[in-house]
C-alpha cells in the first residue's frame, strides 16, 4: 500500500473527468445523447449537470484508485517488475478493458437493447480512458 502514488490517482482522475468531457461533448456527444434517445434541444439544468459532474468524479476516483492497486498487484508477479512501463500501460489496460467494461458494454446490447453505434462509443471511452490512467499510474511512481 506505501506504494501507491495518491497524486498519480488524483491526475488519472482529473485527466478522465477533462477526457470523458471532450469524449461526451464536441467528439461524439450529439450522437450519443441521439442513440440514448435524449432531446438534444433541451439543455438540462444546472444542477443536474452538477450532479452528474460529481457523481463522474466519484467514479473516476473509484476506477483510478483500484486500478492504481491492480496494477501494483501485478508488479509482484515475478518478472512484471522487468517489463518496461508500456508493457505495463498495455496489459494493464486492455485486459481491465476485455474483462470488465467490454463485457458490460455488450450486455448493454444483449439486455438493454442499445446499438452498436452507441456500444461503440461507449466501449471506446472505457478504453482509452483506461489507457489514460495506466499511463498516468505507470509512469508517474
Amino acid at each position: 500500500m506505501d506504494h501507491i502514488n495518491y497524486a498519480a490517482i488524483l491526475v488519472a482522475v482529473i485527466a478522465n473527468f477533462f477526457f470523458g468531457f471532450i469524449w461526451y461533448a464536441p467528439l461524439f456527444g450529439k450522437a450519443w445523447a441521439q442513440e440514448m434517445g435524449f432531446d438534444t434541444s433541451v439543455k438540462p439544468p444546472a444542477s443536474v449537470m452538477a450532479k452528474g459532474m460529481i457523481i463522474m468524479v466519484i467514479g473516476n476516483f473509484f476506477m483510478a484508485y483500484v486500478f492504481a492497486h491492480n496494477m501494483m498487484a501485478w508488479s509482484y508477479v515475478p518478472g512484471m517488475d522487468q517489463m518496461p512501463a508500456v508493457g505495463t500501460i498495455l496489459n494493464s489496460a486492455i485486459f481491465t478493458w476485455l474483462g470488465f467494461y467490454l463485457p458490460v458494454d455488450l450486455g448493454a446490447i444483449a439486455w438493454e437493447r442499445k446499438s452498436w453505434k452507441l456500444f461503440f462509443i461507449n466501449t471506446g471511452y472505457h478504453l482509452i480512458m483506461l489507457f489514460i490512467a495506466a499511463t498516468i499510474l505507470a509512469l508517474w511512481r
